[in-house]
C-alpha cells in the first residue's frame, strides 16, 4: 500500500549551483564583473558547443594586450584551454605576445602561525626571510624545443594538442625570485671578499650530478632562511668548473626550466677556498658523503657539518653536527622534508618542487630502485606539482633523454660529463700516476663515430687533464635490449698500457675482458668488452688498487 502522499507529484525546485567556500572566490574577478557571454561559452559540453566556439576564443585572446593581460584570480579567460591544434593556428598569436595570469593571494587567518619549524620561536616578516605568501604569474609562451622524439607518457593535454605542443605555460613565483635574489646577493658578497663574516660553504663531496647540485642549492637556501645569526655568509659551491657545466646537458636544462639564474651560481674554479681557510673564516657543510673530495683534502679541517651521510660511515672526529640516514634515501628527500616542516608554502612553487623532485627521481631511478625508501615516494608525491603535465614518469624520461643526448657535445664534453681522477704513488720515472675514468652511455663504436679522429681528441683530453692513463667505461643497451659494458684504455706509453692490462688480467675474475677491434686506434689504446654484467664501482676499485701499488 502506498501512502496517500506518494501519489502527490513532487515539486521540483530549480537547482542553483553555488560555492559557499570562500576559497573559490579566487575563481572570480574581484569586481564580480564577468561577461555573460564568457560564462555561457564555457558551459557547453560535447556537441552542444556552438560552431564558432574556437573562433570566439581566438578573438577574445587577440583582444588581450600585454598591458591588460594580468588579471586578478583565475577568471574565465585565464582558464582557457585550446580545444584542438586548430586554435594554435587560427589564433595567430605573435611570438612576443605573452598572456599573464596573476593568481589570487590568499592570506592566512592567523599570520602568527606561519609554519614554523619545531622548537623555533615566531619571527616577524622583517626578521625572517622565509616566504609566507606566494604570488604566482603564469605566462603562455611558444615552446623552444620539440619533444616528439622523446617517449613521454600520455596526458589529457596530449589528446587536444598533440604530443609536442607549440605553447607551454611558464610559472613565475615569488619563492623562486627569492632564491635567485639569495644567489645573486651571495655572489656579490663573495666578489667583495665576504667582509666581517664566516664563509659558510655548502658543497657536495664530489661530482655534479643533478641530485648533488639540487641539494647544494636548496640546502644552502634552507640554512639561509632559517639562520638566526648574521655572522655567516652561506654560499652554495657547485663542485665543478663552470666550463664543465656544458657537458651536463640534463643539469643545464633543469636549471633553465626552473628559472635558476646560472650567472649567480658559484663554481669551484671561481672561488679560492684556501684563502678563507688560511685566515680561519672558512666553515664547510658537506653533503651526500662523509669525506671531502680528494682534490680538496687540505680543507678537511674546515668541515663543521655533514648532512645526509649513511649511518656507520667514518666521519671526521671534530665534526659535531652530523645528519645520518639509516635508509639510502635521496638527499633531496631530506631537504624537502625540512622545507615541508619549516615553510611548506615554499614548495608550492613549480620550479622549487621541480628542482628537488628531479634529484629524487634520478637518485632513485624513478622510484624503482630497490633501495628507494618510503620517504622518497612520499616526498615525490608531495612535490608532484613540479613534474608538470607528464607527471613523474615524463619528467624522468626528459631528464634521461637529456643525459644521453650527445648530439651537441664535443668528445671532450662527453668524456668530462661523468669523470673522476685518481693520483697514485710515484712511478720509476719519479712522476705521480694520474689515472682518469670517464663513464659514457653509448658504445665505444658510437664514440668513435662521433669524431673524425677520436684518438687525437682523447689524447688532447688526457693532456688537458694531465692524465697518464684514461679508462673510458661504456654502459648501454644493444638492439636486443641487453645491457653491455665496454672499456677503452688509453695510456701515454705502451709500457704503462702493458702494466694496466697485466693488472686487469690478474683480476680477471672481477673484470673479464674480451678484445674488440676498431680501426683508427693508435698505439697505447685498446678496446675491450667486459664479458659479464659488471658495476662501474668494480672498475673504480680496481683503479684505486692499481694507483696504490708500491714501487717495485
Amino acid at each position: 500500500m502506498r501512502s496517500a502522499g506518494a501519489n502527490t507529484p513532487t515539486q521540483k525546485e530549480p537547482y542553483i549551483r553555488t560555492r559557499e567556500n570562500p576559497y573559490f572566490d579566487g575563481l572570480l574577478r574581484s569586481d564580480g564583473q564577468i561577461p555573460l557571454k564568457s560564462q555561457l561559452e564555457f558551459t557547453y559540453i560535447g556537441e552542444t558547443r556552438p560552431k564558432n566556439f574556437v573562433s570566439d576564443i581566438s578573438e577574445e585572446v587577440m583582444e588581450l594586450s600585454p598591458e591588460n593581460s594580468a588579471v586578478s584570480g583565475l577568471n574565465s579567460k585565464s582558464s582557457e584551454h585550446s580545444s584542438s591544434e586548430k586554435w594554435l593556428k587560427t589564433s595567430k598569436i605573435a611570438p612576443f605576445i605573452q598572456l599573464d595570469i596573476l593568481s589570487e593571494l590568499i592570506e592566512p587567518d592567523n599570520p602568527k602561525h606561519h609554519h614554523l619549524g619545531y622548537g623555533q620561536s615566531p619571527r616577524t616578516p622583517e626578521q625572517s626571510p622565509a616566504i609566507h605568501n606566494t604570488e604566482k604569474t603564469y605566462t603562455v609562451i611558444r615552446r623552444k624545443e620539440k619533444l616528439s622524439s622523446i617517449l613521454l607518457p600520455l596526458s589529457a593535454a596530449s589528446y587536444y594538442i598533440g604530443v609536442s605542443p607549440e605553447m607551454e605555460i611558464v610559472e613565475s613565483c615569488e619563492s623562486i625570485d627569492k632564491l635567485n635574489a639569495f644567489l645573486k646577493a651571495r655572489k656579490d658578497d663573495v666578489n667583495a671578499g665576504v667582509p666581517g663574516k664566516f664563509l659558510h660553504a655548502v658543497m657536495g663531496s664530489d661530482g655534479a650530478d643533478v641530485g648533488t647540485v639540487a641539494s647544494t642549492i636548496m640546502y644552502s637556501f634552507y640554512l639561509h632562511v632559517t639562520s638566526e645569526s648574521n655572522q655567516f655568509c652561506t654560499v652554495p659551491i657547485i663542485n665543478i668548473n663552470r666550463a664543465n657545466l656544458g657537458s651536463h646537458v640534463e643539469l643545464k636544462w633543469l636549471l633553465d626550466s626552473c628559472h635558476i639564474d646560472q650567472s649567480s651560481l658559484i663554481f669551484a674554479d671561481e672561488i679560492d677556498l684556501s684563502y678563507y681557510d688560511i685566515f680561519g673564516s672558512l666553515k664547510i657543510v658537506l653533503l651526500k658523503g662523509s669525506r671531502i673530495s680528494s682534490k680538496q683534502e687540505k680543507l678537511k679541517q674546515a668541515v663543521v657539518e655533514i648532512f645526509h651521510c649513511r649511518k656507520g660511515e667514518t666521519i671526521y672526529p671534530w665534526v659535531k653536527t652530523v645528519t645520518t640516514t639509516e635508509e639510502e634515501s635521496s638527499c633531496c628527500t631530506a631537504i624537502a622534508d625540512k622545507f615541508a616542516t619549516y615553510s611548506p608554502e615554499i614548495l608550492a612553487s613549480k620550479s622549487f618542487s621541480k628542482l628537488l623532485l628531479a634529484g629524487i627521481l634520478l637518485d632513485t631511478a624513478n622510484l624503482r630502485d630497490p633501495r628507494c625508501s618510503s620517504k622518497d615516494k612520499y616526498m615525490a608525491s608531495l612535490l608532484i606539482n613540479g613534474a608538470g603535465r607528464y607527471g613523474c614518469n615524463g619528467l624522468y624520461q626528459l631528464l634521461r633523454y637529456k643525459m644521453h643526448d650527445l648530439s651537441s657535445l664535443q668528445v671532450a664534453d662527453i668524456l668530462r660529463k661523468d669523470f673522476k681522477k685518481w693520483t697514485g704513488q710515484e712511478s720509476a720515472d719519479s712522476r705521480s700516476v694520474q689515472i682518469g675514468m670517464s663513464c659514457i652511455g653509448i658504445s665505444i663504436g658510437q664514440l668513435l663515430s662521433h669524431a673524425e679522429n677520436l684518438a687525437q681528441e682523447i689524447t688532447r683530453f688526457q693532456l688537458s687533464e694531465k692524465l697518464r692513463a684514461l679508462i673510458v667505461v661504456s654502459g648501454y643497451y644493444n638492439d636486443e635490449k641487453n645491457f653491455k659494458r665496454e672499456v677503452l684504455i688509453s695510456t701515454e706509453s705502451a709500457k704503462l698500457l702493458e702494466s694496466l692490462l697485466f693488472f686487469f688480467d690478474f683480476n680477471a675474475s672481477r673484470l673479464p675482458l674480451k678484445s674488440l677491434h676498431f680501426p683508427g686506434l693508435k698505439n697505447g689504446m685498446k678496446a675491450y668488452e667486459i664479458d659479464k654484467i659488471t658495476s662501474r664501482k668494480i672498475v673504480e676499485h680496481l683503479i684505486e688498487e692499481f694507483v696504490g701499488i708500491p714501487k717495485a
